[in-house]
């Protein structure tokens, strides 16, 4: 499905009601609003998995400005407070009010920027294998632990210089140290994924944003439950990220989940862990 926001059209799939009978009556369960990686992939690495949650909320899957099947071409609408500019004004379209936004990755700092624009749109926000600001010593070092030297070596060499021409030798390189299996083709549901390496070029390029970002000190504004998810097998959002990110947070406001034999994203190594954790949160914030 799309719909128009901001001047394009948005694509979104959903699971699960948001009303189920209860009764004489009809009662709300909460919504899921899922805000993928990349940049340059779309909702597919999401899928199957979250469809576990769909017994529990309205679980949805919206693809960013300018990935997989939204619209938005125009590259300088390509910045995070666009992105999360959308997010608030998607949910306005559709009705969806207080609702709960799991960013991973990529949609962790959407999240973040959303958090900082629109504090008290969301009735909770769930930051998956994320972090405040790039850290390339920590990530170096992750790679390294993960992959050995040259891991880390191709890992760094395509980090200092994204470039879209770079990105399925990198893919095959260290995508599979994302997660603890090590699938063969990287991180699961990325040869599903409407790719568009060119996102990922823009934003994460020499001079991108991505190097510039450090929510740090809006963090401390935070004032909605905040859930962090962490692996300590996570190559590109090291722990020590999602530590610091926590350390920014209002602790009242804070909820904080490191696993040990996860890597980027808990449920891919971990999908009954990860979803427990997270129906948890769902429960206390709806």
């Amino acid at each position: 499905m799309q719909v128009a926001v901001n001047g394009i059209r948005l694509w979104f799939d959903v699971e699960g009601p948001g009303l189920v009978p209860d009764g004489e009556g009809m009662r709300q369960r909460p919504t899921l609003v899922l805000l993928h990686g990349g940049p340059g992939f779309d909702h597919a690495t999401f899928k199957p998995a979250f469809g576990a949650l769909a017994d529990t909320a309205q679980v949805i899957y919206l693809d960013h400005r300018g990935q997989g099947r939204s619209g938005g071409e125009d590259r300088s609408t390509w910045t995070l407070a666009q992105w999360a500019d959308d997010v608030r004004a998607f949910c306005d379209a559709l009705g969806i009010e207080k609702p709960v936004v799991l960013g991973n990755s990529f949609g962790g700092f959407v999240a973040q920027e959303y958090l900082r624009r629109h504090p008290d749109h969301a009735a909770g926000v769930i930051l998956s294998s994320t972090a405040a600001r790039m850290c390339p010593d920590l990530i170096a070092a992750a790679f390294e632990r993960r992959g050995g030297p040259a891991v880390r070596d191709a890992a760094m060499d395509f980090w200092n210089d994204v470039r879209a021409e770079k990105v399925e030798a990198f893919s095959r390189t260290c995508m599979p140290y994302y997660t603890a299996q090590q699938p063969a083709d990287g991180v699961p549901g990325r040869r599903r994924s409407l790719q568009k390496p060119e996102v990922l070029e823009h934003f994460s390029g020499r001079g991108g944003e991505m190097w510039q970002m450090d929510f740090r000190d809006s963090l401390r504004g935070t004032r909605v439950p905040v859930l962090v998810l962490a692996g300590d097998l996570d190559p590109i959002t090291p722990w020590e990220c999602a530590e610091e990110l926590v350390a920014h947070l209002p602790p009242h406001l804070t909820t904080y989940h490191r696993v040990p034999h996860c890597g980027h994203g808990l449920w891919r190594d971990d999908p009954d862990g990860c979803f427990a954790v997270i129906r948890s949160f769902l429960d206390k914030v709806a």
